[in-house]
């Protein structure tokens, strides 16, 4: 059911991430690959401004949190496709690794959807951290060689999703805005 404080900046923005993405993929298959790169970096803004108006305003909501979700998931996993399809020469020396996160992350989906009934994309420290260095990639793989910085952030990926995969199996069902697995050992402390 559609209602009308669901229409806020924070999710136009997050719903403009989905909805927009089909366009960079037309500017790749028209080997517009600047326009692609600055269009690129524009639409990956609105994953940063959605949260931080959502919290400056107090627009959080549980609909916010699932589009942003979404969102995300949408444009990272097209960040890889435009990483291996733009810049294979720096994906290849990789690809095990690569396939090793893969397996880490539908088993985080596995272990969320039995402990908690649901797939939940999780909003960690970590996996911030993440997706800004994917942003940066993709930007940067347009100007030089980014094989290291691949090989570092598929790394920095499955430590982060080897955290989440704990945090579902020690807490069950858990906010998906937790900052690390040690935030909540120390709530759970108290």
């Amino acid at each position: 059911m559609f209602k009308k404080e669901y229409i806020t900046i924070p999710n136009i923005l997050s719903v403009s991430r989905i909805v927009l993405l089909p366009v960079l993929f037309v500017f790749i298959f028209v080997k517009m690959y600047l326009t692609f790169t600055v269009s690129y970096a524009l639409l990956g803004m609105t994953d940063m401004f959605d949260g931080m108006i959502a919290r400056k305003f107090n627009m959080k909501t549980e609909i916010g949190k699932y589009l942003d979700s979404v969102a995300d998931l949408f444009f990272f996993l097209s960040s890889a496709y435009f990483i291996h399809f733009l810049y294979p020469e720096y994906l290849n020396p990789n690809i095990g690794l690569f396939f090793i996160f893969i397996g880490i992350l539908a088993a985080s989906f596995i272990v969320s959807y039995v402990r908690c009934g649901k797939i939940i994309l999780m909003h960690t420290f970590l996996a911030k951290m993440c997706a800004v260095l994917v942003y940066f990639l993709v930007i940067s793989s347009y100007f030089f060689n980014t094989t290291l910085f691949i090989t570092f952030i598929i790394c920095a990926y499955i430590v982060t999703f080897i955290e989440v995969i704990l945090m579902f199996i020690r807490f069950g069902n858990i906010d998906p805005d937790t900052l690390s697995i040690f935030s909540l050992l120390k709530t759970s402390r108290k």
